[in-house]
């Protein structure tokens, strides 16, 4: 059953417009009677059928409403320095289908793509709708955000100093401390994986990133990709601090 997400709270009768509608209306060819899962802003998940269409506007009628929140109790942020297109595209999905809350595209040194600030509104905008599907398609009770690309500094800035928040990055060079010894030992709520470039980290961001409380870590003895890694560590923490292989709720 198609899911929906509805900006608004769930009512006995709610509108749908937007591209949704339009999906429904002209690629489903949906017809009066037919269903669909609907997710509100605040999580709550019902199931509504079709009664009416109109211009770019689907009338959805409350039948059933779900017991189906299937959000992470990890606040799990991933900052991931750019990748070139494709790259980014699957990490963007794969991160939303773990169970990521945000996703911070960051610039670092060694970042083979650079965008300017039209190219970096739109590629924002093409990985929130990647976001957005992929939620859609693996079950999710909330949207992760996408937030606009930002400077490795401006990431360190904003977040060093929060309450509850712990910053972990993978670098190649640190061969010491493993990502799942970090985890076990994190006592914040709220957990930015950052992960680097093709390229990785220089010396000097890794350097400020440690100065600002950022714990660097291995993910074993093999160099990962940096799409890999990205996977590799969400995977990691979901599974040690989060919701990963817990069976249904």
């Amino acid at each position: 059953m198609r899911r929906l997400f509805y900006k608004g709270l769930l009512a006995d009768t709610i509108e749908i417009t937007g591209s949704d509608a339009h999906h429904l209306m002209h690629v489903m060819r949906a017809k009066a009677g037919q269903e669909v899962t609907v997710v509100d802003d605040e999580g709550s998940v019902a199931r509504m059928e079709m009664t009416a269409f109109r211009e770019e506007a689907v009338t959805l009628v409350l039948k059933e409403r779900l017991a189906a929140n299937t959000e992470s109790p990890l606040e799990l942020v991933l900052a991931q320095c750019l990748l070139k297109a494709d790259k980014m595209d699957y990490v963007v999905q794969k991160a939303v289908e773990l169970g990521v809350t945000e996703i911070v595209p960051v610039k670092s040194h060694n970042c083979v793509v650079r965008y300017d600030a039209k190219k970096a509104a739109a590629r924002q905008q093409r990985w929130q709708k990647i976001a957005e599907e992929a939620a859609k398609q693996c079950g999710r009770t909330a949207l992760t955000e996408v937030t606009p690309i930002t400077d490795l500094s401006n990431l360190i800035r904003e977040n060093s100093d929060t309450e509850d928040t712990e910053i972990v990055f993978c670098y190649e060079n640190e061969d010491e401390t493993t990502v799942k010894s970090c985890l076990q030992a994190a006592k914040g709520k709220r957990l930015i994986l950052l992960i680097g470039p093709e390229g990785g980290f220089t010396l000097d961001e890794a350097q400020v990133v440690q100065e600002a409380g950022g714990r660097a870590v291995t993910l074993g003895p093999r160099i990962l990709r940096a799409e890999t890694a990205a996977v590799a560590a969400v995977t990691v923490a979901q599974y040690e601090n989060g919701d990963l292989g817990t069976g249904n709720k």
